[in-house]
């Protein structure tokens, strides 16, 4: 009865209940998704591939992989494919006199034909270097690459366009989709291998190793293949796969959550403290109330009872509406971002019992004072 007498303040109290439900399922539910769709990124590219390249040591040239360093890496037992990079330190220019400043945070890279398809990628317009290119002046654009080249599909029917690397013009064949996982390559311009020695003054010293290998053997390879490489120093060669990169999403994803889970713990806090005021001013309005209840026979038992009972449903409306709204946002915010809908169910049973627990505490000292009233002193209130 006197939630329904009083709805709007009824309401409003539940309302600190439902901001502290719904950002815990929000804070829960969207890096859950965010994380799901990374899993089913890194399953779809495959977690069975490292990336071999050597560090830079302080005050010192920067090392040189050995030129058959990929071959050398093939013949670890479990890695069943290589492939390699090479930074060619070749300026990039549109036109004629462009300048290669604009094009600075780009690499040309020279690369082997099975690349794409050791590092899980796909083209996106044209095609990707291949036997019968590998030697011929034509590149392949990143996807980010593409985009400050000003380049967003080849055009079809004409000429393709041309870029110049270097002191040569390069035919380019192809576009590649975006590579999540593989940023450095999505700002690459890539040319064949034999071509870049031909055309670039390449030297054949790689940049960077990839390897193959069975996913239960990852972690058999990935201590040696340092090593391998690049006997002299394996030290100075970083060896690292996708999963590195999840892990590292994964401990900043929980840092923020744990920050914004703790954040609406206290709002669910204030929240019972609202509650806890609107029965105590709700035990003051209605001493009348009582006062008649306890003349016709309710015992302060009854009393109490009742007042626990309407705290423990104002915080329980409150924590309901709160998870439907947390549930329904995080579902709406995963689909804007094509991710899988993850809802945190584990943490709206959470919230929901705690917003009960939270109701009993509110209740408690309002429902005692409501119960200590006489009749004769609650009737006598006017």
């Amino acid at each position: 009865m006197g939630l329904r007498m009083r709805k709007v303040r009824a309401v409003l109290s539940a309302l600190g209940i439902s901001v502290g439900i719904a950002t815990m399922v929000l804070v829960t539910g969207i890096p859950a998704s965010s994380q799901q769709a990374l899993l089913d990124r890194l399953t779809a590219l495959g977690t069975d591939r490292l990336k071999a390249q050597p560090l830079v040591p302080e005050g010192q040239k920067p090392i040189k992989l050995p030129p058959q360093a990929a071959d050398m890496a093939a013949r670890i037992g479990p890695v069943t494919a290589t492939s390699e990079v090479a930074n060619t330190h070749q300026p990039i220019r549109r036109t004629q006199g462009g300048d290669p400043d604009d094009t600075a945070a780009l690499t040309v890279l020279a690369t082997r034909p099975n690349l794409l398809r050791l590092v899980g990628g796909s083209v996106h317009t044209g095609r990707f270097i291949d036997a019968r290119t590998a030697g011929l002046p034509t590149v392949v654009l990143g996807y980010k690459a593409a985009g400050t080249l000003g380049f967003s599909r080849l055009p079809a029917g004409k000429d393709a366009p041309l870029l110049r690397l270097g002191d040569r013009w390069f035919t380019i064949t192809g576009i590649l989709d975006p590579m999540p996982l593989d940023p450095d390559l999505e700002l690459s311009v890539f040319v064949g291998w034999d071509a870049a020695r031909h055309y670039l003054g390449f030297d054949g010293h790689p940049t960077v190793i990839y390897a193959k290998a069975p996913d239960q053997a990852i972690d058999t390879v990935k201590p040696v293949l340092a090593a391998t490489v690049y006997p002299p120093l394996p030290s100075f060669v970083r060896v690292t796969n996708p999963s590195d990169v999840l892990t590292a999403k994964r401990a900043t994803q929980s840092a923020y959550s744990t920050l914004f889970v703790a954040l609406a713990g206290i709002a669910l806090a204030v929240g019972g403290i609202g509650v806890a005021n609107t029965m105590y001013i709700s035990v003051l309005e209605r001493r009348r109330e009582i006062g008649l209840r306890r003349a016709l026979g309710a015992s302060r038992g009854h009393i109490r009872g009742q007042f626990l009972t309407e705290s423990v449903v104002l915080s329980l409306l409150g924590a309901c509406a709160g998870a439907v709204i947390g549930a329904l946002s995080t579902a709406g915010y995963a689909v804007t971002q094509n991710w899988p809908v993850i809802i945190p169910f584990d943490t709206i049973c959470a919230g929901i019992t705690a917003s009960v627990v939270l109701g009993v505490l509110a209740g408690v000292y309002p429902s005692v004072r409501a119960s200590r009233l006489t009749p004769t002193e609650a009737l006598a209130t006017t």
